[in-house]
């Protein structure tokens, strides 16, 4: 009876032991995860905190283990690793949480919190650490220089987590053009690969190609890469004549092109070297990376101005130059010189023609006493000449004696008189 009540109250003592919480090695229930500990995707730098909540620890404590190393990291709230980023903080000895700070790549991967029951309880998170994209400088391409028709192979690689991908664009936002060895020619926006490779390479192709690096971690990146086509300078001339007034102002032009850039000036036909004076006035305007306009402007165009004038562009490569010819032209004011035997005379339109007056039936009939013609061609005689009324004095009058010396030939034209009377009406109206 004695050793019964012995061995009951013993068990008593050793339940309520386990019950107790703190340092006592017994518990009133089971511990258990009350959720699961989530999974963590921290960019390289920030902070991670992972968190294991718990329910009925007890006596039992919490520790945390990095699972592929099986590293201890900290056991309850001691830390037990000695990287100095780690620590550890809990709440009511439910919530258990594991704090990494400045996460590096080295703190990829899973991290595990486990209770010390028997058999062991634990759970997992995974901690995944991503990089931002940057280029590899070493080993990527730097600016380069081609002959014109030569082949560049461009280089761009990048690091980061995950692995970025790279693409190329032409900083213009022009088509890049690619040339298969099969002769096929491709434009295209951008071109993916860490390889770009041109081929034939023209002028039009040379500038600035972007190297783009992403793997949608912000932020991308890119690195400019400069591409220049060498070649001789060329000279396209608008108007290689150009005549003016005088007293005008005059504008000649050249376009070059040429690269590396060129040296660009103005030559008179004496040699003389053309410079912006009151004179002259000389521009360069650039167009494109290898294209510049040559502008000469002359002020009040005098005759001494007349002449060649060469536009010259010379660099590493060679040297050009073309000619434009500059010549005086007769201005809005100037009188026409005298008419030759066969022009029709010109007149200033100040002249006053009093004799002119009245309706074209009259200026027929007075035209007709200023016109002898001659009946006999063969004769080698003047041509018929048309002169203005009130100049009767400056006509061709043949004698009388030549005018009646062919009747037969009068006969024979005679019809025809009606019919110039009428185109002489004509003209004199025109007039």
């Amino acid at each position: 009876m004695t050793c019964s009540l012995m061995t009951r109250t013993l068990i008593i003592c050793f339940l309520l032991l386990f019950a107790l919480p703190g340092n006592h090695v017994g518990v009133a229930f089971q511990p258990e995860f009350a959720e699961p500990i989530l999974n963590l995707t921290v960019p390289l730098g920030r902070d991670a905190t992972f968190t294991c909540v718990v329910r009925h620890l007890g006596g039992y404590r919490v520790g945390w283990v990095k699972a592929d190393t099986k590293a201890i990291q900290a056991i309850h709230d001691h830390v037990i690793t000695h990287n100095p980023r780690v620590a550890v903080s809990h709440n009511d000895y439910s919530t258990w949480n594991l704090h990494i700070k400045g996460v590096q790549e080295e703190d990829r991967g899973s991290y595990m919190c486990q209770i010390n029951t028997d058999p062991m309880q634990s759970q997992m998170g995974h901690l995944d650490v991503v990089v931002p994209p940057d280029i590899v400088n070493e080993d990527t391409s730097g600016d380069v220089m081609v002959p014109e028709g030569g082949t560049v192979k461009l280089t761009c690689r990048a690091r980061g987590y995950p692995t970025p991908h790279v693409q190329w664009r032409r900083e213009d936002n022009a088509e890049i053009v690619i040339r298969e060895a099969s002769g096929v020619k491709t434009k295209v926006s951008n071109f993916q690969g860490e390889f770009l490779k041109l081929t034939k390479v023209t002028r039009s192709e040379m500038g600035a190609y972007l190297c783009i690096a992403s793997n949608g971690i912000p932020p991308s990146v890119s690195k400019r890469i400069m591409v220049s086509v060498h070649f001789h300078p060329v000279i396209q001339v608008p108007n290689q004549l150009v005549g003016a007034p005088l007293g005008t102002d005059v504008t000649l032009e050249c376009h070059v092109e040429a690269s590396p850039r060129s040296i660009n000036y103005w030559v008179r036909d004496t040699g003389e070297m053309v410079i912006s004076s009151e004179k002259y006035d000389v521009q360069t305007i650039s167009k494109s990376m290898f294209e510049v306009k040559m502008i000469l402007n002359i002020r009040s165009l005098a005759k001494t101005d007349a002449g060649s004038y060469r536009c010259v562009a010379k660099n590493s490569l060679g040297e050009v130059d073309s000619s434009i010819r500059l010549y005086e032209i007769p201005g809005p004011t100037r009188k026409p010189q005298p008419p030759g035997r066969f022009n029709p005379p010109h007149y200033d339109e100040e002249e006053d023609y009093p004799d002119q007056l009245g309706s074209a039936e009259q200026e027929a009939e007075e035209e007709m006493t200023n016109i002898v013609a001659d009946r006999n061609p063969t004769r080698g005689g003047p041509h018929p000449t048309l002169l203005p009324p009130g100049k009767k004095n400056n006509h061709v009058v043949f004698s009388e004696r030549e005018a009646e010396s062919d009747d037969s030939s009068s006969a024979a034209t005679s019809g025809v008189a009606p019919v110039a009377t009428l185109l002489v009406a004509l003209l004199l109206l025109a007039i």
